[in-house]
């Protein structure tokens, strides 16, 4: 029996920044794709020169057969939803966000609307999925404010491990950043991206999430410098470091968003500061960003 040429069709797709592999896998899945003219089924492979079509549109040559990898870090201000049609209609994080040449912007994980910080969105499918995937352990940070006392038998709880709905759960890490009276300030680590996973574990301890911010996603901190609502493109080592975190190669060429000589290209950070309705948060011991 020959050897079937080219990569599973969901890797493709997401290679080609149509979404992540989980998101075409369930496209597969609704006989959304159709591959050389057929409903395509999971575990197929394909190549650029075969035919893709998804949701009846054909899947261009040029897009299937790669382009520049882009990644850029979002500070979400609270009220904005992380979805590109909202039918209660709230501003979206999609809407502050550059329009790609070709492709869309996938979103790395979730945020709620009530919780702000660091969004990562790439145009590289493989690389969304990884981020992700439990497999990868990566950790998220967060800055969390609370209401009420918190105690040291607490804290050895929420880090040992507490019993939730959709199973045990537990922080890698919680870290006292100070405040005043009923409202102080902690930042934890977590390894998961369960639904309001970090709000549900004080919640099971009889505490109270004020105010909720990510401020690290693995290797990649939110730096003082972008302001909620703005963006940056990550510099040359946050690249590096990410790919490193999950095991990827330097296999296609980085792009810019802004080339040479365009009237943005020498700026760092991007978009209009969103108003902020809070204070800051006392730093974490060691700079780390508010």
């Amino acid at each position: 029996m020959p050897e079937q040429q080219g990569e599973r069709l969901q890797k493709v797709l997401a290679d080609a920044g149509l979404g992540s592999r989980r998101e075409i896998e369930q496209w597969i899945r609704e006989g959304r794709v159709r591959l050389n003219g057929r409903t395509a089924r999971l575990g197929q492979r394909a190549t650029p020169d075969d035919r893709i079509d998804v949701d009846g549109r054909p899947v261009g040559q040029k897009r299937l057969r790669g382009r520049e990898r882009l990644v850029i870090l979002y500070n979400k201000p609270e009220g904005e939803v992380v979805t590109r049609d909202d039918p209660e209609g709230r501003r979206t994080v999609f809407e502050r966000l550059p329009r790609l040449p070709q492709g869309r912007w996938i979103t790395v994980g979730r945020l709620d609307v009530n919780t702000a910080g660091l969004l990562l969105f790439t145009n590289d499918g493989e690389l969304a999925n990884r981020l992700m995937h439990p497999k990868y352990r990566i950790d998220r940070e967060y800055a969390v404010r609370v209401h009420g006392e918190v105690s040291d038998e607490m804290v050895r709880e929420l880090v040992s491990g507490v019993q939730l709905e959709d199973g045990p759960a537990r922080f890698e890490d919680v870290v006292d950043s100070g405040g005043e009276g009923q409202n102080h300030w902690f930042h934890v680590v977590i390894m998961e991206g369960r639904k309001r996973e970090v709000r549900r574990l004080w919640d099971a301890v009889g505490v109270l999430v004020s105010r909720l911010k990510r401020v690290r996603y693995g290797p990649i901190i939110l730096d003082s410098a972008v302001k909620a609502g703005q963006w940056r493109e990550l510099s040359r080592d946050e690249r590096k470091a990410l790919l490193a975190a999950v095991g990827m190669k330097a296999d296609r060429p980085w792009g810019k968003l802004f080339g040479p000589g365009h009237r943005l290209a020498k700026r760092k950070v991007h978009g209009k500061p969103a108003r902020s309705r809070h204070a800051r948060h006392p730093g974490r011991k060691g700079g780390e960003p508010e």
